[in-house]
């Protein structure tokens, strides 16, 4: 039930009566929540975590789940994006409206909160924090860039003054959200609590001397929610590059080798594969046989194109490492190559569910021209298309690579660098006739071949020579 003006905690007039006499949100919670009074530079300290509350006596279940919570949830994703939200939240924050915008630009939470309230302070700084211990500056500044100059220069000016969540499972801060005349809901103190996982951040908001420890026994059960959260995960429509990558002669390979070995095979694929793309931020996506399908997002950090560009070239040479040493264990002369096809688009992403898993799905015509481009490749290249390369900062196109193999008149094979080609000229020049891939014909590609490392940043006035 929730409370009403007659039935609010003497806390809340308290803060009323500081308010009243100038103290600032920061001040106030710092007082309350017994810590020193704020220091005289106003260094904001509302989101220093709040020893948890003995829970009162209540009608809530012993065993929490995602389901069971009664006020406001919300999960955001790196780039610190609505991926779920719960109808408390949406009653609280968005009045009750039922959609959320389906761009994922748009889902941005600091674009959707009214963080230009004086009185949602405590709750901005709380999320500021969080970004702050992830995000730099820069990242920062990107996150925020589009919206008005008054909303942008006071998140900036969050940023500077509130101090960082400590890095650790699970982050528990006092909050204060305040009143909603349009659901009835009174100023109130709330614990914040905050779960990290690769794929995002649970927060939920909990009244004061509510059902503590229930939640933080929830948070403990992170496999549980985070499956409970992809299952709830709203599809959302996305800029993404998608790689599609093919073991070339897979049904060779399989017949040369006991069934034992052939699997023993792709399952160190999968293996040795699967740090390098949580290292260049790849999401594992729905795949059939022995082909791999990943989808690479925008990140605050880093670009998502070039992440997908990199990820290709570490892959090619993992396998190649990889082919050298199945050689030698079985002394034979076959190869090891992973055919690679990569595009970009807008797409909607959403997820597949099953009893036992669930897996992220995109739906649109990206995917298939990455995997019609894989089907193309041969002996381990990467072909891409020309969209990916336009689109990438100038300073990550400046270290790719790439062009089309031609054929002079005299029939030998030129390199040509900085250049693309249409599906079907290349077709016709290998003398190829591959009906599945005639929908791409007109499709313009390149091949990457390298990827230079960054150049070491240029030295300061007055070091070295």
């Amino acid at each position: 039930m929730k409370p009403t003006p007659e039935s609010m905690s003497p806390r809340i007039e308290e803060v009323r009566r500081l308010k009243q006499k100038g103290l600032s949100m920061t001040q106030i919670i710092d007082r309350l929540s017994g810590d020193e009074p704020a220091t005289p530079n106003n260094v904001p300290t509302a989101t220093r975590p709040k020893p948890a509350v003995a829970p009162q006596a209540h009608s809530h279940p012993l065993h929490l789940t995602l389901d069971d919570i009664e006020y406001p949830a919300y999960m955001i994703n790196q780039n610190f994006e609505l991926v779920w939200i719960n109808e408390h939240a949406q009653q609280r924050f968005f009045g009750g409206h039922p959609d959320l915008p389906q761009t994922s630009d748009a889902r941005n939470l600091f674009r959707l909160l009214p963080v230009g309230r004086n009185d949602w302070g405590s709750l901005l700084h709380f999320h500021v924090g969080l970004a702050k211990s992830r995000l730099s500056p820069d990242c920062f500044g990107n996150l925020c860039r589009g919206l008005d100059p008054v909303t942008y220069a006071r998140l900036q000016a969050a940023y500077i003054e509130t101090v960082a969540e400590p890095i650790r499972p699970v982050v528990q801060s006092t909050v204060i959200l305040p009143a909603n005349p349009a659901t009835k809901d009174v100023e109130q103190i709330h614990t914040a609590y905050a779960t990290f996982f690769r794929e995002g951040i649970f927060i939920a908001l909990i009244p004061e001397a509510e059902y503590a420890n229930e939640m933080l026994d929830l948070l403990a059960r992170r496999d549980e929610i985070i499956r409970g959260l992809l299952r709830k995960r709203l599809p959302v429509l996305t800029h993404l590059a998608v790689l599609v990558a093919d073991l070339q002669g897979s049904v060779k390979i399989c017949s040369e080798l006991p069934p034992a070995e052939y699997f023993e095979l792709i399952n160190e694929i999968w293996k040795v594969l699967a740090p390098i793309f949580r290292k260049h931020h790849g999401t594992c996506g729905k795949h059939v046989g022995d082909g791999l399908v990943y989808y690479f997002f925008p990140q605050p950090d880093s670009d998502y194109l070039a992440n997908s560009l990199s990820c290709a070239q570490d892959i090619r040479k993992e396998i190649q490492r990889l082919s050298k040493a199945w050689q030698l264990r079985k002394q034979w002369f076959n190869e090891l190559f992973l055919n690679t096809g990569i595009t970009e688009g807008q797409e909607w992403l959403g997820t597949y569910q099953s009893p036992t898993s669930v897996e992220f799905v995109v739906l649109g015509d990206t995917i298939n021209q990455a995997a019609r481009i894989s089907d193309f490749a041969r002996h381990g290249s990467i072909w891409v298309t020309k969209s990916l390369i336009s689109r990438l900062p100038p300073d990550e196109r400046a270290r790719v690579v790439y062009g089309v193999r031609r054929r002079a008149p005299e029939g030998r094979e030129v390199f040509v660098s900085s250049s693309f080609s249409q599906m079907s000229s290349l077709l016709e020049q290998e003398g190829a006739r591959m009906e599945k891939l005639h929908d791409i014909a007109t499709l313009s590609v390149t091949e990457i071949v390298e990827i230079r490392p960054p150049s070491p940043p240029a030295p300061l006035p007055g070091e070295g020579w």
